[in-house]
């Protein structure tokens, strides 16, 4: 069997049986790269849009039977399986990818593997400058692949920390800083490590260059907690320790604070990031004050956060699964659920199939179906909604759409560069848009009847994420369920008057007492 090798992290480079193979037409090498991301057949005129969208069809398909034609000459065998509507890589071959063996081993391990095949950004230095689509889908794919290395850093970082391997931690630590220099939260982990190997002026050093790089680029000061590592060095145990359970062949991450009963389950919307969280001393706050009520249980959904990136969207049904296996792995018996905006509709899928398990359900800012319909006119249109989609992944990267979660924050610099951060570090444009298109697609109407457990609902009436209606909607439809409007516009439940949110949490939770 001929072995056929690609190196896609840097610049691309094709090998076949060990002789490196030169491809002049990059159009050609374009196409290999594609064909062999895909991992499937590919239609053609997926691979003719993508390579010639100014052609018209005809010239297209021209143009990629040369392309082809110049693929066999240039390996001098048939790499490309084709037929009339398809195009995939022979099956006869065999094939390694050094972007699926680096994806492979951050879900399988070891993490130190994953991260030292990861030697350079996906296609860096090759570029098809009149080919707007390739290049949108080579940049997806580049941010996706930055987010896991970054998601493998922090996971190996923690684990040479707790396994006493303190000094290999700097080394990754320092890595972790260089792909995102205005990350607090890397520059924490690089502190951390250094007080752990026992160097603590290279700490001080690298919290006087986190300070400098806030102050010179984002205009914004130190978070205090930051602060606080160096002054009390106990602190930085603070935050609590990131555990894993797996379910499905998916890594979960999921944190516990404070003390129960009760549990209090917190499954959070469409991005969240267990470790990024504590960074924000409104989120702190607030999970301190919900801490004093009963043990909290914090995850990052299958996906996002520190979880496993998954190449299926994040159902409804897979987000139910998902609370019962950090349920298990955390020991909690039964649990108050609070489920927030997109983790709604997966805590109404639990309350459903186990409220053995729950003593109540607690729905912030949330909706029972994620576009509009003639009998659901709470939602966007579908074209709405993509719109929406569309300026969100445009501005990934800043703090995209913080006007729309939290008005009350635009123009606090701090805010905004905390918002960015976990944003980049919670899941990358491409990530993001499968969970977003499984929220546009999300509908559990047909389950609201079929809630038994007490439930609260509560939205803020000026909500510009999601419209109060959509949470007076649920309440109305659920058995017994009581509906709560909070004045306000900002839709996360840390920002703006947080009372009503917390009296309803202990309410319910005293169910378990």
């Amino acid at each position: 069997m001929e072995r056929l090798t690609f190196r896609l992290l840097g610049f691309p480079e094709f090998r076949m049986n060990g002789r490196r193979v030169e491809l002049a037409l990059r159009r050609a090498a374009a196409l290999l790269i594609f064909l062999a991301e895909a991992g499937r057949p590919v239609a053609r005129e997926t691979a003719a849009t993508l390579l010639w969208p100014e052609a018209d069809e005809e010239t297209a398909r021209a143009r990629l039977r040369r392309t082809l034609y110049k693929i066999r000459v240039a390996f001098g065998s048939e790499l490309v399986a084709a037929n009339a509507s398809s195009l995939s890589l022979h099956p006869a071959l065999s094939v390694e990818i050094d972007s699926k063996a680096f994806e492979y081993a951050c879900d399988r391990g070891p993490l130190e593997t994953a991260t030292n095949t990861y030697t350079s950004d996906f296609l860096a230095g090759f570029s098809l400058p009149d080919c707007q689509e390739f290049e949108e889908w080579a940049f997806f794919r580049r941010e996706a692949l930055r987010s896991r290395l970054t998601q493998a850093l922090e996971r190996l970082i923690e684990t040479q920390v707790a396994a006493g391997e303190a000094r290999t931690a700097v080394v990754h630590a320092t890595r972790l800083v260089g792909l995102d220099p205005l990350s607090e939260s890397a520059h924490r982990h690089l502190i951390r490590a250094n007080l752990a190997a026992g160097d603590r002026a290279a700490a001080e050093r690298q919290l006087e260059a986190c300070a400098r790089h806030l102050r010179d680029e984002l205009g914004v000061p130190l978070d205090p907690a930051t602060v606080a590592l160096l002054q009390e060095p106990s602190k930085a145990t603070e935050t609590p320790r990131t555990h894993y359970v797996e379910v499905e062949g998916i890594h979960l991450a999921y944190q516990t604070v404070g003390n129960g009963p009760p549990d209090i389950v917190l499954v959070p919307g469409f991005v969240s990031h267990v470790e990024r969280i504590w960074e924000d001393s409104r989120c702190r706050s607030w999970i301190a004050a919900v801490s004093r009520i009963g043990r909290v249980i914090l995850f990052d959904r299958r996906g996002v956060g520190l979880s496993d990136r998954v190449g299926a969207r994040p159902t409804v049904d897979a987000t139910a699964r998902d609370i019962l296996a950090v349920m298990d792995a955390a020991g909690s018996r039964r649990a108050l659920l609070v489920g927030t905006s997109e983790g709604g509709p997966g805590c109404i899928r639990f309350a459903v199939d186990r409220p053995d398990r729950l003593v109540g359900l607690v729905l912030w800012g949330s909706l029972a179906k994620g576009s509009h319909a003639p009998d659901y006119p709470f939602a966007l249109t579908a074209e709405q909604y993509d719109l929406w989609k569309r300026r969100l992944v445009a501005n990934w990267g800043g703090p995209a759409e913080i006007e729309t979660f939290a008005p009350s924050l635009v123009g606090d610099r701090q805010a905004e560069a905390w918002w960015a951060g976990l944003l980049r570090a919670a899941s990358s444009p491409g990530a993001v848009t499968g969970v977003l298109e499984a929220l546009r697609d999300t509908d559990v109407r047909h389950l609201l009847a079929s809630v038994s457990v007490p439930t609260l609902v509560l939205h803020r009436s000026g909500d510009r994420a999601v419209r109060s209606e959509a949470g007076r909607s649920l309440a109305t439809k659920i058995p017994g369920a009581r509906f709560v409007e909070v004045a306000g516009d900002d839709h996360w439940f840390w920002v703006g008057d947080q009372n009503a949110l917390l009296r309803s949490i202990a309410e319910l939770a005293r169910h378990d007492r």
